[in-house]
């Protein structure tokens, strides 16, 4: 029997006790990764508990990745449990609607330090531990079509991905030469996480979201994982500092809405 194309991996996922990072450790798990999986949640025992059961080791850490020294001890003490992480899914993210001249000081603040912060935080201490191993990997940040589409309720959100995408870019040309490639997932609509809790409190907003997708579909979070793997897969040799945008077609239209 051939080995499962990801045996010998480790997978680093920040969010992972939301919809679309546990979905992405069942996928990188069923492809023979070993998950280390963090959130700021107490913890995630069923989760762990499932990608045990299928045959993989799992662990599950407290951590808060907008704080650079918490997320540089998780990346260590990951690398105890499981071994050096190859695969790492910038994926924690928090989001509120607010246009720029309502939008609190406190919650700007909040939303650049996890989702721009975090994920520059905990890549650049995977990467690090990378290159001082001379090791390859991958690293897949979840952006967003966001990044380059205004929505005017979500400008916090909106400029943290677009600063995401730069990050991307900029470090996918740094490591490229030591075997490290790097890209972003940029969804559209997702029926889970942060726009799936919105869609489920009000279906209203949620059958609108699904009649301007050129397609008519809404993305579920295993569509998220399944491109996630695509980039973290070794045949993948080629794509790096690379946008897979996954919009149904949203992003012909001309803004965010």
């Amino acid at each position: 029997m051939s080995a499962l194309p990801l045996s010998g991996q480790v997978a680093l996922i920040s969010g992972g006790a939301g919809d679309i990072g546990r979905a992405i450790a069942r996928e990188l798990a069923a492809l023979g990764a070993d998950i280390a999986l963090g959130d700021i949640v107490a913890d995630a025992p069923a989760e762990v508990a499932a990608i045990r059961a299928s045959g993989r080791r799992c662990c599950y850490d407290r951590v808060d990745v907008g704080d650079a020294a918490a997320g540089a001890a998780w990346v260590a003490q990951c690398e105890r449990e499981l071994g050096f992480a190859t695969l790492v899914i910038p994926n924690a993210a928090v989001v509120s609607t607010a246009g720029v001249a309502d939008i609190t000081p406190t919650e700007w603040q909040r939303q650049l330090r996890v989702n721009l912060d975090g994920a520059f935080f905990l890549a650049q201490a995977a990467v690090q531990r990378l290159l001082a191993a001379r090791k390859p990997g991958r690293v897949v940040f979840i952006g967003s079509w966001a990044a380059d589409h205004p929505h005017p309720t979500m400008p916090a959100y909106c400029a943290a991905k677009a600063g995401m995408r730069a990050l991307m870019q900029c470090l996918a040309l740094e490591v490229a030469p030591a075997g490290i490639l790097v890209n972003e997932v940029a969804p559209g609509y997702v029926d889970a996480g942060l726009s799936g809790k919105i869609f489920a409190r009000d279906p209203a907003v949620k059958d609108a979201a699904t009649k301007r997708v050129p397609i008519r579909r809404l993305i579920a979070a295993e569509d998220v994982a399944f491109q996630v793997a695509h980039c973290c897969h070794p045949r993948n040799q080629h794509q790096t500092g690379s946008v897979l945008t996954m919009d149904g077609g949203l992003s012909l239209l001309s803004t965010g809405g």
